[in-house]
């Protein structure tokens, strides 16, 4: 390898990087047809950088650092680092966000604020960029508040819609809880290691445990941005974005960040706070499997699986398989992306979100229907697909973690995992059937005016299915371990267990069949609204937490009003008075006063001065009398 490339590395990831900001501040002044074709050539160029950066790695990271603020003699610098995992994550958010476009400019072909649109996609790119090669924690802090920024932009991009505002500000609000979190971790992680630099991190998680503190706060970012148990009902009303966004911020960047910060301060999470992690998962997991059992939309349904498939990458990253969990997190935004951009293929044709209303659709739009067959299949982990390796390698991890639990409750953590397999196939198989099978349901559109989409959003989803075949991630269809993947990111030791395959394909098989059979009940049923209500999380939030501050706040406005504002204003009218009072005092009393000594003065003046007229028979008798009054004084 040549001497130069980690300078040459170092280049391109500055420019990488710098790409996506400036396609944001060009498209925003350019005409629709150009924005999208320049976004495109953008990303395309990026995606090339990033195949050669993986291509070329250096057996040491890369890492650029430079000062960036000193502030009372501690210095803190802006630093970035290019390894493996980033690497990485490059490629595929490069890979995914250049179908995104494409598809969009199709789907999106009438859409009057198309440059708005890819402009805010470029910024959403650069942020998560931003988050792949950050050095520090400080630095993926920033970018971390950047990607908030810009998917709160493209989720309420149809700000004319009230429910797409409401998702906008939902999403960005629930994610500062989690971002909150995420500061404090940072601040307990300066104060502990006294650096917030990746490379020192990683040394000093390894040489000593850390706080279990540290570890749960930072980990209470991955809640927020990965949507994990209890901040995951953020995800589904964010599917009132357009569908291409959904793909992309969804399935496959914005809520992998959490994934990702996951694996880079892996080193730092204490035994304890591993623990918490994968309960929290599991408990994710089941919520957004059961969550999407029965809804009715089509975009919800995908959203609640991502839900799910979050919760099962963020459990094995509690049980020490961070190999296992990026391989799912790879697999997954293939997959769920093709998902997406399919659910917007049937969208397209049949103008409805409403599964309820398809129906029969496998001969109408067979390419979407193929697509989206073998999408699903590896979302619900069949063999033969990419999902069924990387699942395998997370469950399999999740029994070798349990083996070495002195509590054996930690054996419910894989076992609940492994019958969210058949959840996973139960929800995805009614879905299927909903859409392709049965009799077409829409009156409003006609089965003659349904048909597939042009190439521009046919091809990312042709492209996205071919991608999740077995092939392209293992020789053996059965087992990911020979994966050039765990190559290069090792995997978690499993447990040897012959029968985990097997069971895990039964379920899948039985939740399959099960809900290919399965009608639709009454939606007025408890377990179905408690799957239509997201386990009714948000009235729980409703009832005890936004209520209680509403009131709390209401409170504060009436004693502001009534008690401060009354204080506020009896002091003014006091003062009022009291000024009053004063003026009156001033101007009877105290200018009284001088102005009686100045007329007493007047007036003696004028006497004294009448006395003084040049006639001598007055000075004769002023001096008799003033003799007579001396004899008078002194006898």
């Amino acid at each position: 390898m040549p001497d130069d490339t980690p300078q040459l590395s170092s280049l391109l990831m500055i420019a990488l990087l710098g790409l996506p900001f400036a396609g944001f501040l060009a498209l925003t002044g350019l005409s629709r047809l150009v924005s999208g074709k320049l976004a495109i050539l953008s990303t395309g160029i990026g995606l090339l950088v990033s195949v050669f950066l993986a291509a070329t790695m250096p057996e040491q990271a890369v890492t650029i650092q430079t000062d960036w603020a000193t502030v009372s003699g501690v210095s803190f610098g802006v630093s970035f680092r290019l390894d493996v995992l980033s690497g990485l994550m490059l490629v595929v958010v490069h890979f995914v966000a250049l179908l995104v476009q494409v598809y969009s400019l199709s789907y999106l072909h009438d859409e009057p604020k198309l440059s708005r649109y890819f402009a805010y996609l470029q910024l959403f790119i650069g942020a998560m960029l931003g988050i792949v090669l950050a050095g520090n924690l400080l630095v993926m802090y920033a970018f971390w508040e950047l990607v908030g920024l810009a998917s709160y932009l493209l989720i309420g991009f149809y700000a004319e819609r009230p429910a797409a505002s409401k998702a906008a500000k939902k999403a960005f609000l629930m994610n500062r809880v989690g971002d909150i979190g995420f500061l404090l971790g940072i601040f307990l992680t300066y104060y502990y290691f006294d650096t917030l630099e990746f490379n020192a991190l990683l040394a000093s998680g390894i040489q000593a445990i850390p706080p279990t503190a540290i570890g749960l706060c930072l980990f209470m970012g991955c809640v927020g941005k990965s949507a994990q148990f209890p901040l995951l009902t953020w995800l589904p009303d964010a599917m009132e974005g357009p569908t291409p966004v959904s793909a992309l911020l969804h399935a496959a960047t914005m809520v992998a960040a959490g994934i990702f910060l996951l694996a880079r301060i892996h080193p730092l999470l204490s035994p304890d706070a591993l623990v918490f992690i994968a309960v929290i998962g599991t408990t994710t997991t089941i919520w957004g499997g059961y969550s999407a059992v029965f809804q009715t939309d089509i975009k919800k349904v995908l959203a609640f699986s991502t839900v799910s498939q979050l919760g099962l990458m963020v459990a094995g990253m509690g049980t020490g398989n961070v190999g296992g969990a990026m391989f799912h997190l790879l697999t997954h935004a293939f997959f769920k992306a093709g998902l997406f951009l399919s659910a917007g293929a049937v969208i397209h044709a049949v103008n409805t979100q409403d599964m309820r209303l398809m129906g029969g659709l496998r001969k109408a739009i067979p390419t979407t229907f193929i697509a989206y067959t073998v999408c699903a299949a590896a979302l619900a982990g069949l063999p033969f697909f990419a999902g069924f390796l990387s699942k395998e390698a997370i469950l399999g991890g999740a029994f070798g973690w349990a083996n070495v639990q002195t509590n054996k409750l930690a054996y419910l953590v894989p076992v609940l995992l492994v019958g969210t397999s058949g959840l996973t196939a139960l929800y995805m198989a009614r879905q299927w059937r909903l859409i392709f099978f049965g009799e077409y349901q829409n009156r409003s559109e006609p089965i003659t005016h349904v048909h597939e989409p042009d190439w521009l959003m046919r091809g990312p989803v042709v492209i996205l299915a071919v991608l999740s075949v077995w092939f392209w991630f293992a020789l053996n269809p059965l087992s990911g371990h020979s994966s050039w993947f765990f190559r290069l990111v090792p995997v978690a030791e499993e447990a040897a267990s012959w029968w985990l395959a097997p069971v895990s394909i039964s379920l899948v098989l039985a939740g399959g069949w099960f809900g290919f059979q399965m009608r639709e009940p009454s939606y007025t049923r408890s377990y179905v609204r408690l799957s239509l209500k997201y386990g009714f999380l948000d009235t729980v939030y409703q009832y005890f937490i936004i209520r209680p501050i509403h009131k709390l706040a209401l409170l504060l406005n009436r004693t502001d009003q009534r008690v401060v504002d009354g204080v506020v204003n009896g002091a003014g009218v006091t003062t009022v008075v009291l000024a009053q009072i004063t003026h009156v005092v001033d101007r009877f009393g105290v200018d009284g006063i001088v102005n009686s000594a100045a007329w007493l003065a007047g007036q003696a003046g004028r006497l004294t001065r009448s006395v003084q007229n040049g006639r001598v028979q007055s000075y004769i008798t002023a001096a008799v009398v003033g003799l007579l009054v001396l004899l008078w004084w002194i006898l």
